[in-house]
């Protein structure tokens, strides 16, 4: 589906929804469903991703898998909690292996404000 847009922002978002929806009553599984997440962000908004990213959080491996924290971080962001996000950010950079992900991730925390505002 992302292919098959001319750009970002044509992509097929409710389509992406539908097809996730599909694969987690056939072959569910925690990483289905945080993907599956993101596309009811770009369709519900980021709220709606969000309550289903949250029940991921206790998930035993995948708590310890930066998408799951840069997933939410980006959520968080999209919703204005930037605090909360740039930790996310930062956990995620610290259990990614890749370099130009931590890179990435630690460049998306570090555009976000430490403190509340006035901090």
């Amino acid at each position: 589906m992302h292919d098959e847009a001319a750009t970002a922002d044509e992509t097929d978002w409710a389509e992406i929804d539908e097809l996730y929806g599909m694969l987690e009553r056939v072959a569910p599984g925690p990483v289905v469903t945080m993907n599956h997440a993101v596309a009811v962000a770009e369709v519900a908004g980021p709220a709606a991703g969000l309550a289903m990213v949250e029940p991921l959080r206790t998930d035993r491996v995948l708590r310890r898998h930066h998408r799951l924290h840069a997933v939410r971080a980006h959520l968080l962001e999209r919703l204005g909690e930037t605090v909360e996000a740039r930790a996310e950010y930062e956990i995620a950079a610290e259990l990614t292996t890749s370099v130009v992900e931590q890179r990435y991730l630690n460049e998306r925390a570090a555009a976000l404000p430490t403190g509340p505002a006035g901090d």
